[in-house]
């Protein structure tokens, strides 16, 4: 059980940052909550406990403890006609299938963002080689670089952590040691991370564009901080196959 709070820790630490720099909770300052947040119980992932302990834990029933097995979704392809993400960047496309059945919540919160122009304009702020590309705050549109990874909106998405393998591709929703405080802010993944699995919700994945997320996450930056972020010009919902 140690062990597996250990790695709890790592997972939480790699995407939440420190009081001196953004937390990747997308939020508002007066309603987030911080990312020194206290973790779950150590003992939250045990797989003896019940649905309803887990819950008086305040940790979605459907929360697997850690070690799990996972799946891979590599072979999964959008089907013709399927709805998918289009992420147009200063350095090409990235398409975006969705995991309905993985994490419906998450999906309908984040097309509702698309459709409303929510991403447009935002960056991705913070950038981990051989880890992840983190956007979709709308803060990362003003200048003041404090703020980044503060922001997003008023409205906050439960939790619901799944069977999916954190792998390259894989889309997944940012938040902070809270596991119910997903808003806006999502990441890519662009290495391998099996401590982020049960623990993070998964909902997506690169179908086309994963060499544009590799060229991001090789720009400059100042610790996990990009010094020139690369931006969304325009997200947008189509059609598979996009043209």
């Amino acid at each position: 059980m140690k062990t597996q709070y250990l790695a709890f820790l790592l997972g939480a630490a790699l995407l939440a940052g420190c009081n001196d720099k953004p937390a990747e909770v997308a939020s508002t300052p007066t309603t987030a909550p911080p990312a020194t947040d206290t973790p779950p119980a150590k003992d939250a992932y045990d797989a003896t406990l019940s649905n309803s302990q887990l819950s008086s834990r305040g940790i979605p029933s459907q929360a697997k403890p850690m070690g799990k097995e996972t799946i891979s979704v590599a072979d999964r392809k959008p089907k013709d006609g399927e709805e998918v993400a289009v992420l147009e960047t200063d350095m090409g496309k990235i398409v975006l299938m969705f995991f309905p059945d993985k994490a419906p919540n998450h999906v309908a919160n984040f097309k509702k963002l698309v459709k409303s122009g929510f991403y447009d304009g935002t960056r991705f702020h913070r950038t981990i080689p051989n880890f992840m590309i983190q956007g979709g705050d709308p803060n990362t549109k003003n200048s003041d670089r404090s703020s980044w990874g503060q922001g997003g909106p008023e409205e906050r998405v439960m939790a619901e952590f799944n069977d999916i393998h954190h792998t390259k591709g894989v889309l997944s929703m940012a938040r902070s040691n809270d596991p119910n405080s997903a808003g806006s802010q999502f990441f890519i993944m662009v290495g391998e991370a099996p401590t982020l699995d049960w623990k993070y919700s998964a909902f997506g994945k690169v179908v086309t564009g994963q060499e544009v997320a590799d060229k991001i996450v090789s720009q400059p930056a100042e610790g996990e901080l990009a010094v020139d972020p690369v931006a969304i010009k325009k997200a947008t919902l189509q059609k598979w196959p996009v043209k």
